[in-house]
């Protein structure tokens, strides 16, 4: 490996399995560029696709990219490659977010096991909007998926009731807070995709993710639609205790953001590997002052990127994504 560049069709299988990756509203707001010479895979953010009104300071872009990321290194160990991954390498080039260096394995260092067996679930893993089962999730289920976090440099806990509650209280207060702001939805009808627009989609939530409509329920599930009509989507209950967990990291910053994507992919293949449907929601993340108020009560500290929704359910359907070819660039 030391001697040659990869072959562009390893690369590409590389990135593709990177970009399914779960980013806010489906925006893939990452690019790549592979430097045969040097065997080094560059991951950048896109500013084209940040979200200026819901991620100001693009806190959730860094995320999808982590998350993108992590990918890459699931990828990278199952094809039996070393990934030694350099998080924000140049001060001076903010959007260049990851580097990483491509390797054989070698005796005394081979591909990571742990990370190839989660390969499969790259694939199975969709974010479902739809009602999960009343079904406790398992104790060594939970364990597995707070290790994941550990793993990555986060913290995955499983709030209390009353912890839950007020999670659940601070979703209810960002979905107020949207409708008293007439440009709140800006990003959501940029990012969503209906009727035949939906079919031809390659990024973006298309019409036919979206889930049905909550009748009841106290479930942290964003409706995409709002006021808009969609077709045979019907409603329906949901889960009036739904099982929550919140991903945080100890700084906030661009490295920390990086971290807790990376973590929260890792957390959601195990998830996927263990047979629980997900469903992820930051709305309200999105308010600095909301965010603070979701972390731990009982420590106070820490930085809350992401509010998971877990359970026994459908999966959900698969959402479009780019065309390598448009987010990779070999040199």
């Amino acid at each position: 490996m030391a001697s040659r560049p990869l072959d562009d069709r390893t690369v590409t299988t590389l990135v593709a399995a990177a970009t399914a990756a779960p980013s806010m509203h489906n925006a893939q707001p990452w690019r790549f560029h592979y430097r045969g010479a040097e065997h080094l895979l560059l991951l950048r953010a896109d500013p084209e696709r940040a979200m200026p009104h819901s991620d100001p300071d693009d806190r959730a872009l860094h995320v999808g990219c982590g998350a993108a990321l992590f990918n890459l290194r699931v990828a990278t160990a199952h094809a039996d490659l070393v990934a030694d991954t350099d998080l924000l390498p140049d001060p001076g080039d903010p959007l260049l977010l990851a580097a990483v260096r491509l390797s054989a394995p070698l005796p005394h260092r081979p591909a990571d096991a742990g990370l190839s067996r989660l390969h499969p679930a790259i694939r199975q893993r969709h974010t479902s909007r739809h009602p999960f089962a009343d079904r406790d999730l398992p104790g060594e289920v939970r364990a597995a998926l707070e290790n994941a976090a550990a793993q990555e440099g986060a913290t995955l806990i499983f709030p209390g009731a009353w912890h839950a509650e007020t999670v659940l209280d601070l979703v209810h207060d960002a979905e107020s807070r949207d409708l008293a702001d007439p440009g709140a939805n800006e990003d959501v009808l940029r990012w969503t995709r209906l009727g035949a627009e939906a079919d031809t989609a390659v990024d973006g939530i298309p019409e036919y993710a979206f889930g049905p409509r909550k009748q009841d329920g106290r479930a942290p599930v964003r409706d995409f639609a709002g006021r808009r009509t969609v077709a045979d989507r019907g409603t329906t209950a949901f889960e009036n205790t739904p099982h929550l967990a919140l991903l945080s990291t100890r700084g906030e910053g661009p490295a920390d953001w990086l971290r807790a994507g990376q973590a929260l992919e890792r957390v959601l293949l195990e998830a996927t590997l263990a047979d629980l449907a997900t469903s992820l929601t930051s709305h309200a993340l999105e308010d600095r002052a909301l965010r603070l108020l979701a972390r731990d009560p009982a420590s106070g500290t820490g930085q809350v990127h992401m509010v998971l929704r877990l359970g026994y359910g459908p999966r959900g359907p698969a959402t479009p994504r780019r065309p390598v070819h448009d987010v990779l660039e070999i040199t």
